[in-house]
């Protein structure tokens, strides 16, 4: 690792804890990653999102020696107030440029607010809320990887192709849960489906979903669709074999189930799953290369979507920062936005793609199978490719997102 290595921990925060990458002279740019480190969003984020953010510093600053990069962490812990606490301190008291992750929709939503504010940045890798780049939409943030509306197209509009024409969701009662059901239903209503019924469960907390699933039981609707992720979806699909819904022909939709959810699952469980993914460690040179450095800080586990955009958002921030200058990438965020949209991205994980003027980071979205356990080839070996969605097909039109910041 090119650089030294030390950790700083904030006492006025002491939820923080950070790992730091820095350089022995020049300028320094303080990126938080405010993330989920233990709860049902860790597996999927957290430590894995740090590890991501960390490999792309030490990348840029092999090529950009003069610059210094530092990384801090928090856990959010799922929480609007702590999170949004912990990003104006960082903001106040610790020099922070920017904060990356926020894997809750209403701690993003919240935290827009506070970067337009102080002029930073924040830079949503984790939350799925396609009003990020929609209604909420600002000059001072971006949004990585997926949104709600990029898992509902694929999954929704396919489902529905292969006879999924009546469906029940079970859905996280807070910001997230409700765009993905809002964005999925609209898929599945224009492809000739029905939704039948819904049922909200507490987030954070729930793990018991029986009664939820006795009501998705009694709707008779043919899928399953859930509207949560993290543990909460990997409870629900275990408890839904349990109660034998998938015996009696009930197909369940899991719109942000990724590789970790399945990892945890096990194949027995998960196999025949559909999930939509911006990126799949197996897909390329690439994306194998980054898993194996990744595979190293993380003790074998391999990247998922929001770890490798991690990556991917850090790179192209700090390039934009590189263009600006430090000293002005530090004095003015929303400058720091408008050079990310002036500038293609362009990486090993996602490939070549750019960000629009409502913030959104394009490119393609792929629909995969779960793989059975006589198709895998061994530990990780998931996923099946069904489709590709091209980068201008993957996410909402511009011009449909009512973002202030587009002119019609």
């Amino acid at each position: 690792m090119s650089g030294t290595v030390r950790r700083r921990v904030a006492l006025s925060l002491p939820l923080v804890a950070a790992p730091a990458l820095v350089r022995a002279q020049g300028a320094t740019i303080r990126l938080g990653v405010l993330t989920d480190m233990a709860g049902p969003y860790a597996g999927n984020t957290g430590p894995g999102s740090l590890t991501g953010a960390r490999l792309a510093a030490e990348d840029f600053m092999k090529a950009n020696p003069t610059l210094h990069v530092e990384i801090l962490s928090a856990d959010a812990q799922n929480r609007v107030d702590v999170g949004s606490q912990a990003a104006r301190s960082w903001f106040d008291t610790q020099g922070v440029d920017a904060v990356l992750d926020l894997p809750m929709s209403a701690l993003a939503l919240n935290v827009i607010d506070i970067v337009k504010e102080k002029n930073k940045v924040a830079l949503f890798t984790g939350p799925a809320s396609s009003d990020l780049t929609g209604r909420a939409c600002s000059p001072n943030h971006v949004h990585w990887v997926y949104d709600s509306w990029s898992l509902a197209h694929a999954l929704g509009t396919a489902t529905v192709q292969v006879g999924g024409d009546t469906w029940f969701f079970l859905t996280a009662d807070y910001a997230f849960g409700h765009s993905l059901e809002r964005d999925t239903s609209a898929f599945v209503t224009a492809a000739g489906g029905r939704i039948v019924g819904t049922a909200r469960h507490p987030f954070p907390g729930t793990t018991d979903f029986s009664s939820f699933l006795l009501q998705a039981q009694a709707s008779r609707a043919k899928v399953l669709g859930l509207a949560n992720a993290g543990s909460d979806a990997v409870n629900s699909i275990k408890q839904a074999a349990e109660f034998g819904l998938t015996r009696r022909g009930m197909r369940i939709a899991a719109m942000l189930t990724q590789i970790n959810d399945v990892h945890a699952l096990g194949l027995e469980a998960a196999q025949g799953l559909l999930v939509t993914e911006s990126f799949y460690w197996d897909m390329n040179d690439g994306t194998r290369a980054f898993t194996e450095r990744f595979v190293r800080e993380r003790n074998g586990q391999r990247p998922g979507m929001i770890h490798a955009g991690a990556y991917s958002a850090t790179m192209h921030y700090l390039k934009a920062v590189a263009s600006l200058g430090a000293a002005q990438a530090k004095a003015d965020g929303a400058a720091v936005i408008r050079r990310m949209k002036e500038m293609p991205t362009d990486d090993p994980l996602f490939g070549q793609g750019t960000v629009r003027a409502d913030g959104r980071k394009i490119h393609s979205m792929h629909l995969f199978q779960v793989k059975t356990p006589a198709e895998s080839r061994g530990a990780w070996d998931y996923f099946q490719l069904l489709q590709s969605v091209p980068p201008e097909q993957s996410f909402r039109p511009m011009a449909e997102g009512g973002c202030a910041l587009v002119r019609p």
